[in-house]
């Protein structure tokens, strides 16, 4: 691949990458919206013809690393191990 069509993936990736934003942001303002509404009604489900949408609590566990590691560190130390992995960023 030559250095000019490498300039061109990365344009179009940065476009894209900006046209995403453009709809998450547009996603999550919908979003809020049905949020707010079902506030409004104080309910956690609402249904339509094709359609059924929930809000709810949940609640779940996890393991707290920060706090296991100042009470354990041997055994943090010990139970732990370095992962390795590539980051792709485009700058």
């Amino acid at each position: 691949m030559s250095t000019s069509e490498i300039g061109s993936k990365v344009a179009e990736l940065r476009e894209l990458r900006r046209m995403a934003a453009e709809l998450a942001e547009q996603i999550s303002a919908l979003e809020n919206e049905v949020k707010a509404e079902m506030l409004r009604r104080d309910t956690d489900t609402l249904s339509g013809l094709d359609y059924k949408v929930t809000w709810k609590e949940v609640t779940s566990s996890h393991f707290d690393t920060k706090a296991f590691k100042s009470a354990y560190a041997s055994l943090y130390t010990a139970f732990t191990r370095p992962a390795v992995s590539r980051r792709f960023v485009i700058a």
